[in-house]
């Protein structure tokens, strides 16, 4: 009797996929195999070449092609009986919403970034349909079962935003290497390479602006007949040499700190290049541009000399401008451009050597600047099982047996999968338990757009907001609004709060929507007149419902195949952790239920986005592929410690 309701469960139900990448390969296999009969699919990614090596419903000759369909004519294959339906499209997208979702028995989620995850947590308590939310990260992963009223959402523990770093600390005073990282991909790259009218800070810097913007003028524009040697050593002597010299000048700012020393090309590489080994690309592929196979280099584990880094950085430079001429002004950094990867961890590393800081190989390099950490197809596989183990609980309305589970790295207790009972809801949570907020905000000085796009989108995860204060709308995106109604919106925008009409001031309580989503919270709003640039960057702080844990200095945390999920497992006190980075991450609050010491023999749980286990430190930036993470700083020394 229990086989046959089993059966029934399975094959009368309606599951909905979301994402059909690493963890989605595997799933929607596994759900084939398992006699489910009615799937649908969204996704809007296409199948790139950097996804055969673990998502494997696809081939060589699929690149390009949508993965949802790709996937569903993949499986069909084998198990042509069954219904799958496809949609090449964002799951944001309009036509997704409240009543598309009610037509299912359940949701599998394999995202892979916050701002998704956020939004179909949100449209399934609205439709009342449970989520099994999953992730991985390496040989880690998670799986997690949200049903409303009976479990926590994804949102009751909120997952902090990745760490952003004072644009002082990156132009002025770096001291890890992702810094430089980040200085070389977000400012140089996109000074030389990307939109001239976007504004940069790589040169505000400084105690003798204007000077610093004259020259910089001079160094970075290339006139079109100028030797492109001649051009790329003046921007290495602006921004090595010229740079650091005016930062020392401000004798204040290195009381307490290394002084970095100024690199001049000259003193690197006296003589002009000549080509090394006659390994000049000669071909039309732009793809091909490489300026380690020009310059004879191959492994891209070899940490490179200064003078090896500044024959790459010039190199890479002058390909830039005789092969891919047409793309400048218009690039942007993209960790599968080996040709950008090549001068970004040049850039960063002659940068590392100005300021005491050690060299990183390319291939360290490319994992911190495109947020990658090399996913496990065998990962994704058990994670994918899971998932489908707990949509057949749900399924049977097996309440009882519901479990969070973890996919450890290493065995604890004989044990690599480590099952835990799901938290009830949070009450304190905004989104399903509907608490009030509180924001900490200069109203005489933040703009109706920092509060829109710092709390409103960033922090709440709202894709077409309505603000309300009392019963003045003060902003709302849709459209079937009138040319008057987007003037007005967007006139509003730019006002100060304490200048909107109405006054937006101390005490104020603002209501907030995304009709879409079925979300609505209330903001009180409290005046405070100064924060912290270090540890409060975006100049507004909010509150009310359970905080992400504070980040621990140099602390870092990860993400890998679609991210986090609810709560974390908390750290046992003397075990040492792991540094690495994230895009989202997870909360560690200590708890009865999930308690480290009864997992682990010593083990490590990492604190991820797609797994919720714990590392520490902190972030750059970007979420890529489904199965990739940002690696930060020191990451490598303690991966070799724990090798």
């Amino acid at each position: 009797m229990a086989s046959l309701q089993h059966s029934q469960a399975i094959k009368g139900a309606k599951v909905l996929m979301v994402g059909a990448g690493g963890i989605g390969c595997e799933l929607l296999k596994t759900l084939a195999l398992s006699d489910f009969q009615d799937i649908h699919i969204i996704d809007m990614d296409t199948i790139e070449v950097s996804n055969l090596n673990r998502q494997f419903l696809f081939r060589q000759s699929h690149v390009g092609q949508s993965k949802a369909k790709v996937a569903r004519d993949a499986v069909l294959r084998f198990r042509p009986h069954i219904s799958i339906t496809p949609y090449h499209a964002n799951a944001k997208d309009s036509n997704f919403n409240v009543d598309f979702f009610k037509q299912f028995n359940v949701v599998l989620n394999g995202l892979d970034n916050l701002d998704a995850r956020r939004h179909v947590n949100r449209l399934c308590l609205a439709a009342e349909v449970p989520l099994v939310e999953s992730g991985t990260t390496g040989f880690l992963g998670q799986v997690t079962v949200h049903v409303k009223g009976k479990t926590e959402c994804y949102e009751c523990q909120p997952k902090p935003a990745p760490k952003t770093y004072p644009v002082c600390t990156i132009t002025s005073t770096p001291s890890k290497f992702v810094h430089c990282v980040v200085w070389a991909k977000d400012l140089l790259f996109a000074k030389l390479f990307g939109d001239k009218n976007q504004d940069n800070d790589l040169n505000v810097r400084s105690n003798d602006a204007a000077r610093s913007s004259e020259h910089a003028g001079d160094a970075f524009e290339w006139s079109g007949n100028e030797d492109l040697e001649q051009y790329g050593r003046g921007v290495y002597d602006h921004v090595f040499g010229y740079n650091i010299e005016l930062a020392l000048s401000n004798e204040e700012t290195w009381k307490n700190r290394n002084k970095p020393r100024p690199i001049y090309c000259r003193d690197v590489l006296p003589d002009r290049m000549t080509q090394q080994n006659g390994n000049v690309d000669k071909t039309d592929d732009l793809s091909s541009a490489s300026a380690m196979a020009s310059l004879g280099l191959k492994n891209p584990q070899d940490i490179w000399c200064l003078m090896e880094n500044t024959k790459v950085f010039i190199e890479a430079l002058k390909l830039f401008f005789t092969k891919r001429r047409k793309e400048i002004g218009n690039l942007s950094f993209d960790k599968d451009d080996q040709l950008a990867v090549e001068f970004v961890t040049a850039a960063a590393n002659i940068r590392a050597a100005s300021f005491n800081i050690p060299l990183h190989s390319l291939f360290e390099a490319k994992g911190i600047a495109g947020n990658i950490v090399h996913a496990v197809a065998t990962t994704n596989a058990i994670v994918a099982g899971l998932i489908v183990i707990e949509a057949i609980k749900v399924l049977k309305k097996d309440t009882e047996s519901y479990r969070m589970t973890y996919c450890l790295e290493h065995p604890s207790k004989k044990m690599l999968l480590m099952p835990v009972e799901p938290f009830e809801p949070n009450k304190s949570c905004c989104v399903c338990s509907k608490t009030p907020l509180s924001l900490e905000i200069n109203t005489h000085r933040s703009k109706l757009r920092d509060f829109v796009e710092k709390i409103v989108k960033a922090k709440l995860g709202m894709n077409s907001p309505l603000i309300m204060h009392a019963t003045a709308l003060l902003y709302e995106v849709g459209d079937d609004l009138e040319e008057n109604e987007i003037a007005n919106y967007t006139a509003n925008l730019e006002k100060v709060l304490s200048e909107l009409p109405p006054p937006v001031t101390d005490g104020t309580v603002l209501t907030v929507e995304d009709l879409q989503q079925e979300f609505t919270c209330n903001i009180h709003i409290k005046h405070r007149e100064e924060f912290d640039e270090e540890k409060e960057p975006d100049g507004m702080v909010l509150s009310g419902w359970t905080q992400a844990p504070p980040e621990k200095k140099d602390g870092k945390t990860s993400i890998g195949n679609g991210a986090s999920t609810s709560k974390s497992l908390p750290t046992k006190p003397g075990i040492t952790e792991i540094d690495i980075e994230v895009k989202e991450i997870s909360d560690v609050s200590p708890g009865t239920k999930r308690k480290l010491s009864e997992f682990s023999d010593g083990s490590t749980l990492d604190q991820s986005s797609d797994v919720d286990v714990t590392r520490n430190n902190k972030k750059t930036q970007k979420h890529d592929e489904d199965d990739d993470l940002v690696m930060l700083d020191h990451w490598d020394s303690n991966m070799r410690k724990k090798h």
